[in-house]
């Protein structure tokens, strides 16, 4: 897999991420440049220098600043990795389940803002979802080194055993209540749905509560992505993160 950007790649030597090899643009120089390529040195990652056509076509025509970086594969963990981790932290956990999120530009960004506000870890199922790609590691800005991900077979299995360990999972959809109504400062989920379909039936049926954003605008509708930032802003409002 290949990642691109300045911040994704910086933030992945930062993470201690492996980089078989580096590609940057031939005859560009700045601080940002510079400063990974110091790294690359430290980490003696192999460095190929080359004109834009070929980093535009390792990049996918994607937009990477001068520097694309040869990477392993995104390396998932398990739901019990995640739940682990906020036992570790002594702190309630805070995990997110995505119902079937297909744009990678939406994952990118649900990925930054979960990393952001703290949560434990993301959930997202094998079928019909985007996995973690070079798009989605561009949109999220160096926060997939950081945010444990899980890949499962079935979001609604995983739902069923969240609340066999007292977790608390709120859908959101609507015809719910509004987020800073709902008591979020224990152990709890939140189920995103998909840009078009939203949470599948059995899905929320399976979900203890339902959670709405107010919305005052004339469009009755939210991206997932900015859905759940607000969802997740909420949450540690009532129960703040430990810088």
């Amino acid at each position: 897999m290949y990642i691109f950007g300045r911040n994704p790649v910086k933030e992945a030597y930062r993470a201690g991420k492996t980089i078989d090899k580096l590609y940057m643009l031939k005859g560009e120089f700045d601080v940002t440049l510079n400063s990974i390529r110091s790294l690359a040195k430290e980490a003696r990652t192999v460095i190929s220098y080359g004109d834009r056509a070929m980093l535009d076509k390792l990049a996918g025509g994607g937009n990477h600043q001068g520097v694309v970086a040869a990477v392993t594969d995104f390396s998932y963990c398990t739901v019990q990795d995640i739940i682990d981790g906020a036992r570790a932290k002594n702190e309630p956990l805070l995990i997110l389940l995505l119902d079937g999120i297909t744009d990678p530009h939406n994952l990118g960004a649900i990925i930054r803002s979960a990393e952001c506000f703290g949560a434990h870890g993301i959930v997202i199922p094998k079928h019909r979802s985007v996995s973690v790609n070079d798009t989605v590691v561009k949109v999220a800005s160096g926060a997939t080194e950081y945010m444990p991900i899980a890949k499962v077979t079935n979001i609604n299995d995983v739902i069923r055993d969240l609340k066999e360990q007292n977790v608390w999972v709120y859908a959101t959809d609507f015809d719910g209540k509004a987020p800073n109504a709902v008591n979020l400062s224990g152990d709890i989920a939140i189920v995103i749905g998909s840009e078009g379909e939203g949470i599948h039936r059995l899905t929320k049926q399976l979900c203890d509560d339902t959670l709405t954003i107010p919305q005052y605008g004339e469009v009755n509708s939210l991206n997932a992505s900015v859905a759940a930032g607000i969802v997740l802003y909420e949450a540690v409002r009532q129960c703040p993160r430990a810088k």
